[in-house]
């Protein structure tokens, strides 16, 4: 099915970009959360007539996501979680742990957007994790789980 896209999509393409993704992708993801149109004659022709204006949100998007990467850049964030004697959870922090700390600290992060290269945390100590605010903006933060030992 051919698109037009109407923001910047990772491995995808670019604003106003015309490409061929499959049928599933474009009507289950891409069409519905506003990212892309159908790529028909008249749509193409509406996108020119608003791409001035396309870029400049977008532009706008981008430097809201780089403004809060700078200050989420470095952040270190606390979570306590129960554990045995050994340092091992029970249970595991996971990205919706960070998210909702993260609210806490007045940042509006989604948790789709935490990024957590070893999987969830299962053991006390600090970790780097990756934030994905935009496509081309990202920050790192360091979340300390400490633990809570139980008799």
């Amino acid at each position: 099915m051919q698109i037009i896209l109407l923001e910047k999509i990772a491995k995808l393409g670019s604003l106003g970009s015309i490409v061929n993704v499959k049928p599933g992708y474009a009507r289950n993801y891409l069409i519905p959360q506003g990212k892309a149109r159908r790529a028909t004659e008249r749509v193409i022709a509406e996108f020119e007539a608003q791409r001035v204006e396309l870029e400049k949100k977008q532009a706008e998007i981008l430097a809201a996501a780089s403004a809060q990467a700078t200050k989420l850049e470095g952040l270190l964030i606390q979570i306590s979680q129960k554990s045995g004697v050994d340092g091992k959870l029970f249970g595991s922090v996971t990205n919706a742990n960070i998210a909702e700390e993260l609210r806490k600290q007045d940042f509006s992060v989604d948790k789709a957007a935490i990024r957590m290269p070893e999987g969830q945390i299962k053991q006390v100590g600090d970790y780097t994790v990756t934030v994905a605010l935009h496509s081309e903006v990202s920050a790192q933060i360091t979340v300390s789980v400490l633990g809570e030992t139980v008799a």
